[in-house]
């Protein structure tokens, strides 16, 4: 039994530091899905109510990265944006967080 245990900690310190090592690429982003609605100045969801959409530029990589993985284990409630983090994998998230967090924040856009 103490083998397992020790077997199993092993394995979840191994995930932890593999998750750790994911280095985001901003010129692999798959944005695609993303900038259908926070890619419009002003825009505002119905969906699951109305609500203004927030813009990403400029944003913290590791704020997105957490909103990211939140959304996709379901911590954070939003149905479509659990439907497009579920899809996406450690190294898109990273890859997206790294894209948002280079561009230039909408309000600072003239």
């Amino acid at each position: 039994m103490k083998k397992l245990f020790a077997l199993l900690v092993l394995a979840s310190v191994a995930n932890v530091s593999a998750a750790a090592d994911v280095v985001g690429n901003a010129k692999n982003a798959k944005i695609e899905q993303c900038v259908g609605c926070h890619g419009i100045p002003g825009y505002k969801a119905t969906f699951p109510e109305v609500f203004p959409v927030p813009m990403l530029g400029g944003q913290n990589a590791k704020y997105i990265e957490n909103a990211l993985n939140a959304y996709k284990k379901g911590d954070r409630k939003h149905p479509s944006m659990h439907g497009v983090a579920a899809n996406l994998s450690d190294q898109d998230i990273a890859d997206a967080a790294a894209y948002y967090s280079q561009q230039v924040p909408a309000t600072a856009q003239k």
